[in-house]
């Protein structure tokens, strides 16, 4: 299959790029979720139904009718079942080239990066451009949940390892929504460091703060996408601690006037694209 011979270097991702003066489609590049998913063996079937990759774009301008630049900041949801996520970086060099191009109004825009977003991820992509009047009454938002970070735990290894979710469950059945604030990946390609806050919500037997706390943690010197990082979140809880339900959130802060925010999850609806402290 196509994704058995996909080569990670040829994107524009790590290496010296122009920045188009004029709205250039061609610039996006596509990933094959696959690449990922092979790995998990879950490329068939996922074990989340609901999910979507939630981009918020920052640097998004272009001119009127007129030549007047106009500014908006864009929310962007890519559907998890899409054939391919997008790379950030040429959905940067993508955004930017519309900087110099004219544009009718706000709708012709958002249409514009619908079409090419789908067409480029092979799925269905909401996109929404926001004035900066829609945020005068926004204010920050918290992840609900009780944060696990604060525990009186020394860790000397940081390399990932899922062994750390062994064992990690009791016999009390439980609801709860668990938080940390220590997500920390590397790039796959750079590895230059992404930071993020993850919000586990799940019913089930409870899981042990401490050993989620370990497996959180692990993630720091370890190399994936966003996306591919939560959904190696949500398959190894779904192993180790099989709960009924069960929701993986991680927003991530930004990069590049981009920020990711993958969303997996077997029961809840997405939610909105509301900021946090670092975002």
């Amino acid at each position: 299959m196509m994704h058995k011979d996909y080569d990670l270097t040829s994107l524009k991702l790590g290496q010296k790029t122009d920045y188009a003066c004029e709205y250039d489609r061609t610039l996006l590049q596509a990933v094959p979720r696959a690449l990922n998913r092979d790995d998990l063996g879950i490329s068939q079937v996922q074990p989340f139904t609901i999910g979507a990759d939630i981009w918020t774009a920052y640097e998004i301008s272009w001119l009127n009718k007129k030549g007047i630049p106009q500014v908006a900041i864009a929310d962007i949801y890519l559907d998890h079942q899409s054939q391919y996520l997008i790379e950030s970086k040429s959905f940067k060099l993508y955004l930017n080239s519309f900087n110099q191009s004219k544009f009718d109004d706000f709708d012709q825009v958002a249409q514009i990066m619908r079409r090419d977003l789908a067409q480029c991820a092979q799925g269905d992509v909401k996109v929404r451009l926001n004035s900066l009047e829609f945020y005068d009454l926004q204010k920050i938002e918290r992840l609900q949940g009780e944060c696990i970070d604060a525990q009186d735990i020394e860790i000397t290894d940081y390399q990932f390892n899922a062994n750390w979710l062994k064992n990690c469950i009791s016999d009390e059945i439980v609801e709860e929504y668990l938080v940390s604030h220590l997500l920390k990946s590397n790039c796959l390609i750079t590895n230059q460091p992404d930071w993020g806050s993850l919000q586990i919500h799940y019913i089930g037997q409870k899981i042990d703060r401490e050993k989620l706390l370990r497996y959180v943690v692990s993630f720091r010197q370890h190399n994936e996408f966003h996306e591919q990082c939560v959904e190696r979140i949500f398959c190894d809880l779904m192993h180790c601690a099989k709960p009924e339900k069960l929701t993986v959130y991680a927003r991530y802060t930004r990069r590049g006037g981009l920020d990711i925010n993958p969303f997996r999850s077997n029961f809840e609806t997405l939610p909105e694209n509301l900021r946090l402290a670092r975002q």
